[in-house]
């Protein structure tokens, strides 16, 4: 089974518990949602996977396979909230750098082909992290983290946006959290909430409700 598998993660700044035995599985064929509110525990949750921090306990695997650190393995790309290509490479070296199974499709993006012999750092604020975030979809990763990949785009990019995570739905396992959340509910397949330092298993809006994620109408 192709599956990104992790259990028991525990984390802690200083004195503060973060995580708390969170699970978290992702096949290939699905779009998990993240939510949580500020502080939660998304964005290190999504750093512990991808393997840039330590946490103090996690168990992982990956297609079956025990993992300490997922980037070693190739099969998985992660989208940060900052920016994280240098910004003197051009589109056309990094399309080179991050896909080749999916290098003919990406190359067909407006945003990729009028741009390919431009730095990146030179594309305004939004266009960059389109790219970025395109670059992570498209690359030949089995699985994809994205950290709120709706961040500086307007209402059309961001569904647009969504039309390519959908895309690579049937081929990728896809994890993303943002604070959209209505685009990350009609983005995703399943949704996990992040409150109190565990994870919850969210089926309708009154689960949001409940966990005091949004208020009740």
């Amino acid at each position: 089974m192709q599956e990104l598998y992790v259990d028991s993660v525990a984390h802690r700044y200083g004195e503060r518990t973060i995580l708390s035995s969170v699970y978290l599985n992702c096949q290939i064929g699905e779009v998990i949602g993240l939510l949580g509110r500020n502080g939660s525990g998304k964005s290190t949750l999504l750093k512990i996977i991808f393997g840039s921090i330590r946490p103090d306990y996690i168990y992982m695997k990956l297609n079956g396979q025990p993992v300490k650190r997922a980037y070693l393995t190739g099969q998985l790309a992660y989208l940060p909230q900052s920016y994280f290509v240098p910004a003197h490479l051009k589109i056309k070296q990094l399309v080179e750098l991050y896909t080749n199974k999916y290098k003919a499709d990406l190359l067909t993006q407006e945003v990729i082909s009028t741009n390919l012999n431009r730095p990146i750092g030179n594309l305004s604020g939004g266009q960059r992290r389109v790219v970025e975030c395109l670059l992570v979809l498209y690359s030949d990763s089995d699985f994809v983290l994205l950290d709120e990949p709706f961040s500086q785009l307007a209402p059309l990019i961001i569904e647009e946006m969504q039309m390519h995570i959908l895309k690579f739905k049937s081929q990728k396992g896809i994890i993303l959290t943002d604070h959209y959340y209505r685009q990350i509910l009609s983005t995703s397949t399943r949704i996990v909430l992040l409150h109190n330092g565990c994870n919850y298993k969210i089926n309708t809006i009154e689960d949001l409700q409940l966990h005091g994620y949004i208020n009740s109408q």
